[in-house]
């Protein structure tokens, strides 16, 4: 399960383009934010990728995402270029391949470092869907099943993409206001697909119109109930339409801590699994649909000097959005990964305090949100100057003093979140 949204430059207050994403896993899946260096490789060389090798190509870019701890690949991540991708389940009529391909995540990761803008990225992942196939687990190392097709959402300065697979055949279109989950929503409506798409749609029975191929219609599978997905799309694109013309950073982690009707507080008093509002873009319902990460990355046509990407750990209605910057070093902190509980390792920290919030949401969620407030404050003041004699740097050259800036200031917010993570579990204890 995931929800990504996409806002273009003329939705937006800033006119810069703003991509989110809510990672939905296993509850107890920890799921670092990691940062790979741009790279040339060598003529014949491979990638292992989570589940099988692949060609590597002569370059890959700058890229930095969430990764649940086992897998090679992203759930979301941005690179050097300003690209932003998310994967999401969907369910096809077509029983997935039973040989190992690739994973949603390995895609994701792939489209980032291969791809200058959306498009490229697009055809990246179409070119690898359609030559390698998707297959393998994508739920845990020790978990059985041949794993599952994916959508992606994908976006640059200056366009997004919806892109929906299934095996090895596919179909996209441009959105300018878009939100993608668990289900094919492509319509008559895609500008581009693989050769077979129809072709093979019709050689199954899916689709016998004359009418040109309406992909939700064909392939969508109609035994997973469509509560489990609509209702979380329909709200997304809903709170996306309030907010037209004026989105910003703060209106996408409003949406990504959503639930519903109800506001920002999960009380799942009365809900069950076969009713629509259990399943909120804040997830909170087990045993799979739960958010364990989540990002929020403006898309600057031409930055100068660093720009920021916020990324928080657990439930983001339980935690802080922190900025982190593709210029600089990483804190290792949020590259720490493991199965079990680490108390090094910023995703564990901020389980735990999703965990105590948990016990008692209606009560400790607002408690915790007001929390964090005047720690965010300081961090938006903080963020601000950082920025300036950051891009001062950049525009004098001086790349290594931009780096450092960016850097230590990652290190420092994330020392005070961590501390005040600790502090507001202790309180709630």
């Amino acid at each position: 399960m995931c929800d990504s949204v996409v806002a273009a430059s003329s939705e937006t207050a800033a006119g810069v383009t703003l991509f989110a994403k809510n990672s939905d896993r296993k509850a107890l899946e920890c799921q670092p934010f990691v940062q790979q260096p741009e790279a040339w490789h060598p003529r014949g060389a491979r990638v292992r990728c989570t589940h099988v090798e692949i060609p590597q190509v002569p370059e890959t870019y700058r890229v930095m995402g969430h990764s649940p701890w086992w897998v090679w690949g992203f759930e979301h991540g941005v690179n050097e270029h300003r690209v932003a991708i998310g994967n999401h389940t969907v369910f096809s009529n077509e029983p997935i391949e039973a040989a190992p391909g690739l994973i949603g995540m390995d895609l994701v990761r792939l489209g980032l470092e291969r791809g200058r803008s959306a498009r490229e990225a697009l055809e990246v992942i179409a070119t690898l869907v359609e030559t390698h196939g998707q297959g393998g687990s994508a739920r845990a190392p020790d978990a059985t099943g041949t794993g599952y097709h994916n959508s992606f959402l994908l976006a640059d300065p200056l366009e997004a993409w919806v892109l929906e697979t299934s095996n090895r055949h596919w179909a996209a279109r441009r959105t300018r206001l878009g939100a993608c989950s668990n289900h094919f929503s492509l319509r008559a409506d895609w500008e581009i697909a693989s050769r077979d798409l129809e072709p093979f749609a019709r050689s199954q029975g899916w689709w016998s119109l004359p009418e040109r191929l309406d992909v939700a219609a064909a392939f969508r599978n109609p035994h997973v109930p469509p509560h489990v997905s609509e209702g979380r799309q329909r709200r997304a694109q809903e709170l996306l339409a309030t907010g037209a013309g004026h989105h910003d950073v703060a209106s996408f982690q409003r949406l990504l801590r959503d639930h519903g009707e109800g506001g920002a507080v999960w009380t799942g008093e009365g809900a069950s699994p076969s009713e629509e509002r259990f399943f909120t873009l804040c997830a909170h319902s087990g045993p799979v649909h739960w958010t364990t990460a989540s990002l929020v990355a403006p898309l600057p046509e031409e930055p100068v000097g660093p720009w920021p990407v916020w990324i928080s750990f657990a439930t983001p209605c339980t935690g802080i959005f922190l900025p982190v910057y593709l210029d600089g070093v990483l804190p290792a902190a949020l590259a720490r990964d493991g199965e079990r509980p680490e108390e090094d390792s910023a995703w564990w920290v901020f389980k735990a305090l999703q965990d105590a919030v948990s016990v008692d949401a209606p009560r400790r969620t607002p408690a915790v949100r007001e929390g964090w407030a005047k720690l965010e404050q300081r961090i938006e003041s903080e963020r601000r100057a950082v920025e300036r004699a950051a891009s001062q740097a950049a525009e004098a050259r001086d790349l290594d003093r931009a780096c450092a800036l960016v850097s230590a200031f990652m290190q420092r917010t994330l020392d005070d979140a961590l501390e005040l993570a600790a502090e507001l579990r202790a309180r709630l204890a």
